[in-house]
């Protein structure tokens, strides 16, 4: 059985985190986060987070460990930031930033422009004789995620040639197709 729910958080400098009712507020540099919360409670004691269950129900077993990841996140994002990247493999596969708006060439007829959430950074990269590469960036962990995600399934990764959008990392399992 997972013990995450017992560890205590360490507040880094510069940030702070608010307990009111049912609601965290958690602010840093950053940016600021809020999450509610039930069935736990949550302390702030000594530059630690402390996140404490009443008894050991099945249901606040599992949300212990939940919102003592949660609030492990949002400390991490608003001191320091989430970033993922995606990799486009492809012939002609290409990505351009302006803004809060990604251009995506995948290949089809036409390109796909997404406009990212204001939370969000987006910033793109392109080497000659590399993949082209989307960086995405911000304080809120599931934002990024979401966000990410979305991208990735616009043409994700196939198993023969291994040609789509990849987490930078990700392994793709491959097939070895027909054989003659």
């Amino acid at each position: 059985m997972s013990r995450i729910g017992n560890n205590p958080i360490a507040i880094p400098e510069g940030v702070t985190v608010e307990v009111k009712d049912n609601v965290v507020t958690v602010k840093g540099k950053l940016g600021e986060l809020t999450q509610e919360f039930d069935t736990v409670e949550i302390k702030v004691e000594d530059g630690n987070v402390l996140v404490t269950r009443s008894s050991d129900s099945k249901d606040q077993k599992a949300k212990h460990g939940l919102y003592r990841s949660l609030m492990d996140n949002m400390v991490e994002g608003v001191s320091k930031g989430w970033t993922k990247e995606l990799e486009l493999v492809g012939v002609g596969y290409r990505a351009s930033s302006q803004g809060q708006k990604l251009d995506l060439a995948l290949g089809f007829s036409h390109n796909i422009v997404l406009n990212i959430a204001p939370e969000v950074k987006v910033e793109t990269v392109s080497e000659k004789g590399k993949n082209p590469l989307v960086k995405l960036t911000s304080f809120d962990k599931q934002l990024v995620g979401q966000v990410a995600a979305k991208i990735r399934g616009f043409r994700k990764p196939e198993p023969y040639k291994g040609k789509g959008i990849k987490f930078v990392g990700e392994e793709i399992r491959r097939k070895a197709g027909k054989s003659a």
